[in-house]
């Protein structure tokens, strides 16, 4: 059972299912062959099967049903494969789940030290697998129903600190071309990390200016305005293969080394996404123009870059 479990942990970025074809190799099945196949899987602790089942119920029933972004999809898969390793060292029942185990298992991971917006994440997976159990007909119980993470204390602006502009600038000297063009997609661009890696040339118009994300968050696609810096930057790469290309660990490791250079603090990539955001609503007084930039559906989720743009505060309690 332990090799079933650690081997679905560490497949995780190999496994790539389809997610319609998922759904349908469970749906095609009678319902009393699904429920077999279900409770051998929790008997089991099968990762694999269970995350094709848990595929399937959110294809079928999921509100982003057959267009769950892989973003999404591997964070469930992590997640599952940290309650299935759980269950394995707790003697958590998938089948019979005792009436506390689901908060007990939130409690472990906040014992843990994992942050209050991981924990949410392994919960939302968590809950993720026990609809699909449910739906197998392999339990009837479901001990998230009311299992509640502990509330967060820290303010949004405190948890997402923007690179500043020195920082940037002294990154940028310190980068080759490649890495260049990937911190001003990013810190310019307002792209996230993955989203900057999977550009293509055919996503690009250098001439007119504008990029296009293909899949964004959500699946979503958009179109993103570039600057003259981000143009140069990008018009200095070879046309062959993709724009930039590797992994995000990779990316990250290279982030790191730059940083390391440089002398200033690493605060991964996404600290270039909250620079332009930032930046935007500094130079514009615009919440509307820092959203469209970086795609974002609502004003709230682009309201903390106001927080981090207002000196306001700063400025006059220095003139007491």
């Amino acid at each position: 059972m332990k090799t079933t479990v650690q081997n679905f942990s560490l497949t995780l970025d190999l496994y790539r299912g389809d997610a319609l074809a998922s759904a349908r190799s469970w749906t095609d099945l009678n319902p009393e062959e699904r429920r077999r196949r279900a409770i051998v899987a929790a008997q089991h602790l099968d990762g694999k099967a269970l995350w094709s089942l848990a595929e399937a119920h959110i294809t079928l029933y999921g509100t982003a049903g057959a267009t769950l972004s892989h973003r999404t999809a591997r964070a469930y898969r992590e997640g599952l494969a940290k309650l299935l390793t759980y269950a394995e060292r707790a003697g958590f029942s998938l089948i019979r789940p005792e009436r506390d185990s689901g908060a007990l298992y939130i409690r472990s991971l906040e014992n843990d030290g994992l942050s209050p917006a991981s924990v949410r994440v392994h919960l939302a997976a968590a809950r993720a697998a026990f609809r699909a159990l449910r739906w197998a007909g392999v339990t009837e119980s479901d001990p998230f129903a009311d299992a509640r993470p502990r509330r967060d204390t820290t303010a949004a602006w405190d948890k997402r600190v923007p690179y500043t502009e020195s920082e940037v600038q002294a990154l940028l000297r310190m980068a080759s071309p490649r890495d260049q063009a990937l911190i001003l997609l990013c810190a310019h661009g307002g792209l996230r990390i993955q989203e900057a890696l999977s550009l293509t040339w055919a996503d690009i118009d250098l001439a007119a200016g504008v990029l296009t994300v293909q899949h964004g968050k959500g699946d979503k696609r958009r179109r993103v305005h570039l600057t003259r810096r981000l143009v140069q930057a990008l018009n200095a790469l070879p046309r062959s293969g993709p724009v930039i290309g590797g992994t995000q660990v990779a990316a990250r490791q290279r982030l790191k080394a730059i940083a390391e250079l440089a002398g200033t603090p690493y605060r991964g990539w996404h600290a270039f996404r909250h620079y332009a955001g930032t930046r935007i609503v500094r130079e514009t007084g615009s919440l509307e123009h820092a959203a469209r930039h970086l795609g974002h559906a609502t004003l709230e989720t682009t309201r903390v870059y106001a927080k981090w743009s207002d000196r306001t505060l700063v400025d006059t309690l220095a003139g007491w």
